[in-house]
C-alpha cells in the first residue's frame, strides 16, 4: 500500500493523485509495497529503494549510507507491544530533497498515531519531509518509553509477590511457579526487544545528526534531534537496568 501526504500550512494531508494540480508530496509511505507501488516513487525521487533483505542487514553499513543524493537509514521498530507476542521489524526512512520515503512491512502503532496527531490543524508541525521524520521517530521513542514503564510497574508487582508472600501462601506460589517464570520470561523478552530499538534508534540519530552538520536545518530542528539523543540515550539505560531486575527476580 502506498499513502502520500502533502503540506497543508503547516500540517499534512493525504495527497489526491487525481488532482489537476497536485501539491508536492513530502511524505511516501510504503506498507508491504507492491512491486508497481515501489518502481512509482523511486520514479518520483530517482532513487533506489531497498529491499527487505536489504533492510534486514546487520551491518551498519546497509542500514545508514548515503546514495544517489539521499540518505537511507534503516532501524528496528517494534509492532504488537499491546499483545502476548511483539514482533521486530525494520523501517527505512530516505530523505531525499524535501521528501520522506517510508518502506515497512509491519504498522506499528506509532506510524497512526503520528498522522492522527499531524492531520490536525492544531497539531504537529510538518512543513517537509525532514520534520516529518523527526515527529515519526518521537512518536516512537515515546512509545518505547511507555512500554518500559508499563514493564517496570509489572516487574515490580511481580517482585513485591516473590519477596513479599507469607508463608501461608507458599503452596499456591509453588503450583504457579511455572506461569510466573513464563510471566517473567515475557517481560524480559519485550525488554530486550525494546533495548535493541532503542540502540538503533540511538545509532540512526546518530547519522542523521552527523548529515545534518552541511545542511541548513532550523534551531529549533536541531535542537529537537539533540533531545531525541539524550532521550535515547536515558531509555537505553533504563531498559538494561529493568534487564537486570529481571534476571534477578528470575
Amino acid at each position: 500500500m502506498l499513502r502520500n501526504f502533502s503540506r497543508q500550512a503547516d500540517h499534512i494531508v493525504s495527497a489526491d493523485p487525481a488532482a489537476v494540480e497536485p501539491t508536492p508530496v513530502i511524505w511516501f509511505d510504503l506498507l508491504n509495497p507492491a512491486i508497481d507501488e515501489s518502481r512509482a516513487v523511486e520514479a518520483a525521487l530517482d532513487i533506489a529503494i531497498p529491499t527487505r533483505d536489504e533492510m534486514e542487514e546487520i551491518e551498519l553499513s546497509a542500514r545508514l549510507y548515503q546514495e544517489d543524493g539521499a540518505e537511507f537509514m534503516t532501524m528496528t521498530a517494534l509492532a504488537g507491544l499491546d499483545g502476548d507476542d511483539p514482533v521486530k521489524t525494520p523501517v527505512t526512512f530516505i530523505l531525499k530533497g524535501e521528501s520522506l520515503v517510508t518502506v515497512r512491512y509491519a504498522d506499528p502503532k506509532p506510524f497512526e498515531t503520528f498522522i492522527i496527531r499531524a492531520k490536525r490543524s492544531n497539531g504537529l508541525v510538518c512543513t517537509n519531509g525532514e520534520t516529518v521524520m523527526l515527529g515519526l521517530l518521537e512518536s516512537v521513542i515515546d512509545r518505547l518509553a511507555d512500554v518500559l514503564e508499563r514493564v517496570g510497574n509489572e516487574i515490580d508487582g511481580v517482585s513485591r509477590e516473590v519477596f513479599r508472600s507469607k508463608a501461608a501462601k507458599v503452596n499456591k506460589k509453588t503450583r504457579d511457579l511455572q506461569s510466573l517464570i513464563e510471566q517473567i520470561g515475557r517481560k524480559g523478552d519485550l525488554t530486550s526487544k525494546v533495548r535493541e530499538s532503542l540502540v538503533s534508534i540511538g545509532r540512526l540519530v546518530t547519522f542523521l545528526s552527523a548529515v545534518v552538520e552541511g545542511v541548513k536545518w532550523s534551531k529549533d530542528m536541531r535542537e529537537q534531534l539533540k533531545t531525541m539523543q539524550r532521550d535515547v540515550a536515558s531509555l537505553t539505560d533504563h531498559a538494561s537496568y529493568l534487564s537486570n531486575k529481571i534476571t534477578f527476580v528470575l
